[in-house]
């Protein structure tokens, strides 16, 4: 284990984070300019916790990220899945996690494949993983065939507090007057935008500095005042959702069941930039989202106490000052800084790091994964690197971007990462298929060659015209996704204002296939 510092958890997550970042290649790092100053970064980072006390627990940097920057709202319809539209670093830290998982499976599966196929007496896979396990085939059958074990926690680390309800505090106290300040009809009616279905009456999406009077309401993303508008919700915003959702995505979601610890365990942040009251009124059980104390989705019953979602409200966690002051040159300045540079600007580039599979997979999904230039890191080893800008990979355009300039972390490559993990499955005896609308796992005899794609109702799923469709076919909607879309559902209710970022689904998984392939 690789930490600077000895002593409390948080602290040793901290220096854990920092260490992988610091061993980053400087393209993927803030500019330092000849006169000594500097651009700052948001940076976070997932950590997983495995071991029951301290003696025995072992930390796992899965997922490093740094970024500030999100997609306008005008350009959202012409994404087409590959741009992504929020790389703040805390959802980049979010996506990455969910990459992460989904390769687990992945080489979990392949695994169990091949030890099956080894053994001549066709006895159950025997392939673990430290991270993952199946489920138990005894419980009921209405959850995905994984889970997380149970001794692995979650921990989410950010190098500033995250933008939205749980910082406006912070913003308030940095300005000259930190009083409130006074409503007034907006000058620009484009600059706020119409309510969307099921906001609530009167709601709207205000700017993340601004109208500091108005607290507990979700947010959107903060800009210079002269930028475009974007409909990417704040940062507090997405944070206090999984509060209810757990970290794992709707692609992930399908495979990974939504145990107690699916959800993050603590969010550590340094000290100056925590706001007791800020971070209790966004995320705590006596906050903004206290009416959905005690509820479960679906229904709590004895059965299924183990899964389902819930709200589950994470510890907000402290790191000192002076670690923070000693291991992170890219902070943002505070205004009255003697140290403030001249050059008080976030940077334009956005890293991602993350673990590869803790066991290895016979055919690697993403050839291009950045691991060539970056093999190891820190004594982990690759699983993704990437350098982003505006959304893409360094060295493509947004407004052109082809398959292979598009983040494996947008909507349509983590679409493709599950159907090809879905694809792979069923080539040896453990296929993923749909039962009765369930999605599960089930052993099979198939012929060396798998049965086809199109003989199996999978194919449904995986095969829907369009990312509207996969997450909203019927074959998609099983009990544990209905389960996850209300509680989504009323989550966002229960935050007050959520404008839906839509605009960006009327495509399907042909946009991986790149056009000057397809030509030869």
């Amino acid at each position: 284990m690789d930490c600077l510092t000895p002593e409390s958890l948080p602290s040793r997550i901290a220096s854990l984070v920092h260490a992988h970042f610091d061993g980053l290649p400087a393209r993927s790092k803030p500019t330092i300019y000849p006169d000594g100053s500097r651009e700052w970064i948001p940076m976070s980072g997932i950590v997983v916790v495995k071991g029951e006390n301290t003696a025995s627990e072992k930390l796992s940097c899965v997922a490093v990220t740094a970024g500030a920057k999100c997609l306008p709202a005008s350009q959202v319809s012409k994404s087409r899945g590959l741009v992504l539209h929020d790389w703040h670093a805390e959802v980049l830290a979010l996506r990455s996690f969910n990459y992460w998982l989904l390769s687990e499976c992945h080489s979990l599966l392949a695994q169990e494949q091949h030890a099956g196929s080894s053994s001549p007496t066709n006895m159950s896979p025997t392939a673990s993983s430290p991270f993952i396990r199946r489920r138990n085939p005894s419980e009921t059958i209405d959850w995905p065939p994984f889970e997380l074990q149970p001794d692995i926690k979650i921990y989410m680390y950010c190098t500033c507090a995250p933008c939205g309800d749980a910082s406006m505090e912070l913003c308030m106290a940095a300005q000259d007057d930190p009083r409130p300040w006074e409503i007034l009809p907006s000058p620009n009616p484009e600059r706020t935008e119409s309510p969307g279905a099921g906001a609530g009456a009167g709601a709207e999406l205000l700017d993340g500095r601004a109208y500091f009077s108005r607290l507990g309401i979700v947010r959107r993303k903060p800009a210079r005042a002269d930028a475009e508008a974007t409909l990417s919700k704040s940062c507090s915003d997405k944070l206090a959702l999984r509060q209810v959702s757990s970290l794992l995505s709707y692609e992930t979601s399908l495979l990974v069941a939504p145990t107690r610890n699916a959800y993050i365990e603590g969010l550590i942040l340094p000290e100056e930039e925590i706001s007791r009251v800020g971070c209790e009124r966004c995320f705590s059980a006596a906050g903004r989202m206290k009416m959905l104390n005690g509820r479960f989705w679906p229904a709590h019953d004895s059965v299924r106490y183990g899964y389902g979602y819930r709200f589950h409200p994470f510890r907000v966690l402290s790191v000192p000052n002076d670690l923070i002051e000693t291991i992170w040159p890219f902070r943002k300045p505070k205004p009255t800084s003697a140290e403030a540079p001249r050059k008080n600007k976030p940077g334009n580039v956005s890293a991602v790091w993350i673990a590869a599979p803790s066991l290895p997979h016979p055919c690697p999904i993403a050839p291009d994964n950045g691991a060539k230039s970056l093999p190891v890191l820190r004594g982990s080893r690759t699983g993704l690197y990437e350098t982003i800008i505006n959304g893409v990979k360094q060295g493509n355009r947004a407004a052109s971007v082809t398959p292979r300039g598009a983040s494996a972390l947008s909507r349509a490559k983590l679409w493709g990462l599950l159907r090809d993990i879905m694809r792979s499955s069923c080539s040896g005896d453990c296929i993923l298929d749909v039962v009765d609308g369930e999605i599960g796992l089930h052993e099979v005899n198939v012929p060396e060659t798998g049965p086809s794609l199109q003989d199996t109702a999978l194919c449904q799923l995986i095969g829907a015209p369009t990312y509207e469709r996969f997450k909203k076919s019927p074959v998609a909607l099983t009990a544990s996704v209905k389960a996850r879309k209300n509680a989504i559902r009323e989550a966002k209710e229960a935050l007050k204002g959520w404008i839906p970022n839509e605009g960006d689904e009327q495509w399907g998984l042909d946009v991986l296939i790149d056009p000057k392939k397809r030509k030869r």
